[in-house]
């Protein structure tokens, strides 16, 4: 392989690679915490995009537990679409680039 090749591979990869980065954004998983009480869904970008919280947390005195879940709500949803953009990056760059080259960490 010459380099000019290499390079042409390189920017195959490097439009393939923009191209999923952009598609993230319609990728979401969806998470709950206290027993459907609180939901968060976020986006393959890591952006929370929804937050319903059952109307029974709304009172004063649950405030403190009603942030507690939204959290816990939106850390999950984060673990869950990690995993569905590193599936949706690497369908995309798939065959492109040999697997684990040292020091390429290309976010996914």
């Amino acid at each position: 392989m010459d380099m000019m090749e290499m390079l042409g591979k390189l920017k195959e990869v490097q439009a393939k690679l923009k191209e999923a980065q952009d598609n993230l954004v319609h990728i979401t998983a969806e998470a709950e915490s206290g027993a459907g009480m609180v939901k968060a869904v976020v986006n393959g970008k890591k952006q929370v995009v929804k937050i319903d919280v059952d109307e029974s947390l709304c009172k004063p005195e649950d405030k403190e537990m009603m942030q507690d879940l939204i959290i816990a709500a939106i850390n999950k949803a984060m673990e869950e679409v990690e995993g569905k953009a590193q599936a949706e990056m690497q369908k995309h760059t798939q065959g492109m680039m040999p697997p684990n080259i040292p020091g390429m960490d290309f976010g996914f």
